[in-house]
């Protein structure tokens, strides 16, 4: 679902509410990955920006090819809720007359991105996924990571889905509806950033912007069968501050390891709005990444394989994927051990999480009147009632579990640079639900408990696509380093990911799922 907005810096009409139950329409087969065979909308950043330089493509070109692909894809995904064709295609001129000077902007110039809907963007509604939020305000500022993107030159086409206030793992809201699976649209895309995943493994431009507070870059990344990073707190700047506190983050969500770290090398600019914010980093992920790849090894790394963190089962097929992981990266020349000191020991510390997450989800609707809460999402009304009966108490006691916590990955890293975990414990499940139906859980964290407890210690964590089940459901593998390694997981990452590649374990060219009868791409 989509809205086009006549004049580029007027706020748009909000979508049309659609029950969350029901798809845009109906959904059709599960699909695979094909190859780009040069369609610009199928190609990586870095590879319209190589094909720029030569001469042989141009960003219109890119950006027509892209807005055409949403047209054809989006509609029984529904992965954008705005999409301003005028906007981007004005921008994509722009880039182009830059590039016909050489005077590109900067590291994205023509480049076609998209932002998730909980992200400022001038000119554009941020409405959150809420039937709370009104469109007709003025919308004139850019969130850090968008005005950093706008400043090297990227062309922002849209934005991209959420749960409401990005308060759960899965994506579907009162405003828009249900997102969906681009591998198998019967299922879910995974959230809060499901729209982004959704966009970028269907080929809806090659980069976008999400946030994760408790896994909403690394969960629908998992299971859309694209890459996704969430960086160490701060460092990319966030502006508003998040009503959940330093659980989230912001990160880049690509087909590949080096478009995320160009992505990085632009979202890691300073901001004077984020007083928490980290110091830029001293070099280029870029860099890092290409030295990685170009060594094609991982010695002297050692790395803790734990099959599951305090007992969480695991789907065989998914614990099966992992596994092979580990040994690829033992064959890429990494210490990769199992068991005993490996295994970080963790006890579960979910209901210190759901004391700061849900006193958090009480913040963000605490203005509302009781017409407009009745209209919130019901689950994310009974997590904010009880979030509101949570003390002061009860938040620091939850502060201390999340310190102890932190103290422990601290020093387990002292000894393993990094940690090779199951990203989820299972495949996608079925659309339009918070937890797979028939299952033990009553809450998105009951099936996510990998991903949040490295939003509690603050640590980078990564998820690569590893494969996919007999279904054909994607499978991710998460690696998580010590605070301030991001460069580490991205450097592990990209030579992880390649080998795979490498292998025909992954492919990076898009899903072709939305396309009704559309053959494979080439």
């Amino acid at each position: 679902m989509t809205t086009q907005p006549t004049q580029p810096q007027q706020p748009s009409r909000p979508p049309r509410p659609q029950q969350p139950s029901r798809p845009a329409q109906p959904a059709p087969a599960r699909t695979t990955p094909v190859s780009s065979a040069g369609e610009p909308y199928a190609m990586t950043a870095t590879e319209l920006l190589a094909a720029y330089e030569r001469g042989e493509l141009s960003p219109v070109q890119a950006t027509e090819s892209v807005l055409d692909r949403i047209e054809a894809a989006d509609g029984p995904l529904n992965a954008f809720c705005l999409v301003d064709r005028d906007t981007a295609l004005a921008q994509a001129r722009a880039s182009e007359e830059r590039r016909r000077r050489g005077e590109p902007l900067g590291l994205l110039d023509g480049v076609p991105a998209s932002i998730k809907d909980l992200l400022l963007t001038k000119g554009w509604p941020t409405l959150r996924g809420s039937l709370s939020v009104a469109a007709d305000r003025e919308w004139g500022e850019d969130a850090p990571c968008v005005a950093r993107m706008r400043e090297q030159g990227a062309v922002l086409v849209g934005k991209t889905t959420t749960p409401e206030f990005g308060w759960k793992g899965v994506t579907d809201n009162p405003l828009t509806g249900v997102t969906r699976n681009p591998w198998d649209p019967a299922t879910t895309s995974g959230g809060s950033s499901g729209g982004s995943a959704a966009a970028v493994a269907a080929g809806m431009a090659p980069l976008s912007v999400g946030t994760d507070g408790g896994g909403s870059v690394r969960i629908p990344a998992a299971f859309c069968g694209v890459f996704g990073l969430k960086p160490t707190y701060g460092r990319i700047p966030l502006y508003p501050a998040s009503p959940f506190g330093t659980l989230a983050h912001a990160g880049p969500m690509t087909r590949t390891v080096e478009d995320a770290a160009l992505l990085m090398d632009v979202l890691t600019r300073p901001d004077p709005r984020d007083w928490s914010a980290l110091e830029p980093p001293a070099g280029s992920y870029r860099a890092a990444v290409a030295d990685a790849l170009t060594a094609g090894a991982l010695g002297g790394l050692r790395i803790a394989y734990a099959p599951t963190l305090g007992g969480a089962p695991v789907d065989p097929e998914v614990a099966e994927r992992v596994r092979a992981v580990a040994g690829l990266l033992a064959g890429l020349g990494a210490d990769v051990e199992e068991g005993g000191k490996a295994d970080p020991g963790l006890t579960d510390p979910v209901a210190a999480y759901h004391t700061l997450w849900f006193a958090g989800a009480a913040r963000v609707v605490e203005h509302l009147t009781p017409e407009q809460f009745a209209r919130l999402d019901p689950g994310l009304q009974d997590v904010c009632r009880q979030g509101a009966e949570m003390t002061a108490l009860d938040y620091l006691g939850a502060v201390d579990e999340r310190m102890a916590l932190g103290v422990h990955m601290g020093r387990f890293h002292e000894t393993y640079d990094l940690l090779l975990t199951p990203t989820l414990p299972i495949p996608a499940f079925e659309a339009g639900v918070e937890v797979p139906p028939g299952g033990p859980h009553t809450r998105w964290t009951g099936w996510t408990p990998f991903t949040y407890p490295f939003n509690l210690t603050q640590q980078p964590a990564a998820t690569v696509p590893c494969g996919t089940t007999a279904a054909g459901l994607p499978v991710g593998a998460q690696l998580v380093a010590a605070r301030h390694r991001d460069a580490l997981v991205l450097r592990a990452s990209a030579v992880l990911h390649e080998s795979l590649r490498e292998a025909g374990v992954v492919d990076t060219g898009v899903v072709d799922a939305g396309v009704v009868g559309a053959g494979p791409v080439g």
